[in-house]
């Protein structure tokens, strides 16, 4: 088949979201045509953006072609028309809508929006993606509850169990991988410098050695340097731009891994604020890293039941269980031995089987 991908955040982001999609393309490459659809107005050429996708996500990309195209800016019949080249197209949206003349049609939702799409035009757009999946059961929720529609798959993005050595020499690290951003779900990064000041503050002896460590590139300025700033005097290191070789070093040697995303946000009422899945957190758990997480959003599915009480709500909260792995109150091994039993719950063989299902 001849097959496109398109995502809006495709050439400017490199998150947990570029990786799932990436993921899935290089995989449907295996047996078919893949084009990465790209906005004809980009200022990057095509070899720029895939050495940097290749560099992030540290595999090649020579079975992937990018064309140019007229989505997302070109008119109703330039966008209508141009889609219909295709047997198959994958779309992973920002919440906007557009018509495909494709044969098939999948749209991806990695974000669970409060907006409905309840519009005549919506509802007959939301008609013509005849595949509908999301990155998590919290997405799919929310998604067929504000949009009305039926969610066909929950693909869950993968981690590769043999990329990481959870048996490697853990030192007194605790580990933060996150962009730094303000908007939306932001990492909240800003909350665990205030989290760890204060652990400090009221353990000195324990925390001897112990440093927090943030990796992620910036995409608020800004709000990066309110985040330097305030954990100034602190045993906290900051890593940008980070080659993914790097990244996976850090995860093995991290003993602890923390995430704050959507603190102090009710669910409920902001769900595209807290985490739509956490592919870090998986990441870190397939190291051999114990999680402290923030339980909303897709961080609960990750955890499982098995990890539940791995889960945090207030800063006092996660500095009692941060504390219980510090000062060796809980079995450490015994608990790597079930984050790593979670992990192999989101593999290849998993994401695999669901991807050929849609295709």
């Amino acid at each position: 088949m001849k097959i496109c991908f398109y995502s809006p955040y495709v050439p400017k982001h490199f998150g947990g979201g570029e990786r799932h999609f990436f993921d899935i393309a290089t995989l449907v490459a295996s047996k078919h045509d893949v084009f990465i659809s790209i906005d004809k107005n980009e200022s990057k050429n095509f070899a720029q953006i895939k050495k940097d996708y290749e560099s992030f996500l540290n595999y090649s990309l020579e079975k992937i072609n990018f064309i140019t195209s007229p989505i997302p800016k070109g008119n109703f019949f330039q966008k209508l028309w141009w889609t219909k080249q295709f047997d198959y197209f994958y779309y992973a949206t920002d919440g906007s809508l557009f018509f495909s003349l494709a044969k098939k049609n999948n749209l991806h939702i990695q974000i669970p929006f409060k907006v409905g799409k309840n519009s005549l035009i919506d509802r007959l757009k939301l008609k013509n993606w005849n595949i509908k999946n999301t990155n998590s059961i919290f997405t799919k929720r929310f998604i067929q509850n504000n949009w009305h529609t039926t969610i066909d798959f929950v693909h869950n993005p993968k981690v590769n169990l043999r990329e990481f050595n959870s048996n490697k020499h853990k030192e007194k690290i605790i580990l933060n991988v996150g962009r730094f951003f303000k908007q939306l779900h932001s990492k909240r990064q800003d909350v665990l410098v205030e989290v760890f000041r204060k652990m400090i503050d009221q353990y000195p002896d324990q925390l001897k050695d112990w440093k927090l460590i943030f990796i992620g590139n910036i995409e608020d300025k800004e709000y990066f340097h309110e985040v330097v700033e305030a954990a100034s005097g602190l045993p906290i290191e900051f890593h940008n731009d980070v080659s993914r070789e790097t990244l996976i070093e850090y995860f093995e040697k991290s003993k602890i891994y923390w995430h704050a995303t959507g603190f102090d946000i009710d669910e409920k009422k902001e769900p595209e604020k807290v985490e739509h899945f956490g592919i870090t957190t998986l990441e870190a758990m397939a190291s051999g890293c114990i999680p402290i997480v923030l339980g909303k959003g897709g961080q609960v599915e990750i955890l499982g039941n098995q990890l539940s009480e791995l889960s945090w709500e207030t800063k006092d909260e996660c500095i009692i269980k941060t504390m219980q792995v510090i000062n060796g109150n809980i079995d450490y091994n015994q608990y790597v031995s079930k984050v790593l039993d979670r992990a192999t719950n989101f593999d290849e063989s998993k994401f695999e089987e669901i991807v050929w299902q849609m295709f």
